[in-house]
């Protein structure tokens, strides 16, 4: 075939034995005439998403045959082994592939090998180097006072969590040291919001960790995108797993400090993990609470049952492979955008806050759990160990962290950060408290 040649010539890209492993491939694929143009478009929409989102993916580039638009030819090249799982896991493939199965008449996968290694990394400029992969964008600048190492360890459902272990930079690794664990906002990464509160528990001298949850980020896990309270508070553990034996910690002075969804999850490992000495809170959001009941208890009965039956019927759907449902926040504001989107969105979806790997999408069937899993029923039994919760003065989530105090034991504390929102303590250093977190675990982690 006279493109298959012009590929083979021109387009194929293997790394040569000192740098990683490209996988290159072409994707021959035949269409139903009758699915061509629903084909096409989404399609196009999943290259676009593979190139901008994926550092690992340096090209994915559908062409047709002019004699014959059903043809669909796909120069498919990765960085790694690694980089072709993760992008075969992403929610965007996995989309793409159970909308278009019905589409396709045939598929072939051809492996190909590069003639010309050194003028197709010309054409190609999107080079694979490990230091620019998506997983080592921070939002935020890395403190010259820390050192930063990538870790990992398994929860115990044998899933990978990976984290961020941040180290005072003149600590005294030979004297044991307390340590501070910090969970993501609820879609968010190790990368963002965590990852500035654990650098700057570092500067001020502790052991801190910042990890991505089960599904989600560089954790593993399979099916990705999945949200489970009863994991994601296992994650907790896990990492008080990891994190008490390291020879330069010591186990006994164990905090915690969890960032919107993870606060409800940090508390809910403390009550049943007496490991954890010290909890503290922020932006705190009950994740089973608003599921269950919305928004200021705005989930009437019927609704709740309506969204209950509706979930059913989607795992129906999905066992059967039909699409993946995801609840997602939205791609696009107007105004007619809801304050608590429009909130996140100005976060997640902008330069300030934006990280690849945190989609914020979680699977709609992931919602039966939380809707059946109360979080926070024994706070009572965290003490005598204590809990601070930190919240904004203005933060719409901010009877979440009023009402958890009400109901907590000494001893607690609410502590108001004046004129800030929910949002505004993910990071904006200028206001959150750190000098209160600090004196905090000083306090209580002695």
């Amino acid at each position: 075939m006279k493109f298959l040649t012009v590929i083979l010539m021109c387009f194929s890209i293997q790394m040569t034995i000192a740098q990683q492993k490209q996988i290159v491939r072409i994707s021959e694929i035949e269409i139903y005439p009758e699915y061509l143009s629903e084909y096409k478009s989404i399609l196009k929409t999943e290259a676009e998403a593979s190139v901008r989102l994926e550092a690992g993916v340096v090209s994915i580039f559908p062409m047709f045959q002019k004699e014959d638009a059903t043809q669909i030819r796909i120069l498919e090249i990765y960085a790694d082994e690694d980089a072709y799982k993760s992008h075969i896991a992403s929610p965007h493939f996995q989309h793409y592939k159970t909308t278009t199965l019905k589409m396709v008449k045939s598929l072939k996968l051809v492996d190909m090998s590069a003639i010309d290694l050194e003028t197709m990394n010309k054409i190609f400029k999107k080079e694979m180097k490990t230091e620019n992969k998506s997983e080592d964008i921070l939002t935020f600048e890395l403190s010259d006072k820390v050192t930063r190492e990538k870790v990992s360890y398994r929860n115990r459902y044998g899933i990978n969590i990976a984290a961020d272990l941040y180290l005072p930079k003149e600590m005294d690794i030979n004297k044991k040291h307390p340590a501070i664990i910090v969970g993501t906002p609820y879609g968010g990464v190790k990368e963002q919001g965590a990852g500035i509160y654990a650098q700057s528990m570092a500067e001020r001298g502790f052991v801190a960790i910042a990890f991505d949850e089960s599904y989600n980020g560089e954790s593993g896990g399979n099916p990705r995108r999945i949200s489970s309270p009863e994991i994601f508070v296992e994650d907790f553990s896990a990492t008080v797993d990891y994190i008490g034996t390291r020879p330069f910690v010591d186990r006994n002075k164990i905090g915690v400090i969890g960032i919107c969804g993870s606060g409800g999850f940090s508390i809910s490992a403390a009550q049943v993990d007496r490991r954890i000495k010290a909890v503290a809170t922020v932006s705190m959001y009950d994740m089973s609470r608003v599921k269950s009941e919305g928004f200021k208890g705005s989930l009437t009965t019927e609704a709740r049952n309506k969204y209950l039956d509706q979930i059913g019927e989607q795992r129906w759907k999905e066992f059967e492979g039909g699409k993946v449902i995801m609840n997602e926040l939205p791609r696009k504001i107007d105004e007619h955008t809801d304050p608590i989107s429009r909130e996140f969105f100005e976060y997640y979806r902008v330069p300030r806050g934006f990280h690849p790997n945190a989609t914020t999408e979680f699977s709609m069937t992931s919602d039966f759990s939380f809707m059946n899993f109360p979080l926070m029923d024994n706070i009572k039994t965290i003490s005598p160990r204590p809990i601070l919760f930190i919240i904004g003065e203005h933060a719409h989530s901010r009877y979440f962290s009023e009402d958890a105090y009400k109901m907590a034991s000494e001893p607690k504390e609410l502590y108001i950060v004046p004129n800030a929102g929910h949002v505004d303590l993910y990071d904006r250093t200028d206001i959150i408290p750190f000098d209160k977190l600090n004196g905090f675990f000083n306090e209580y982690l002695k």
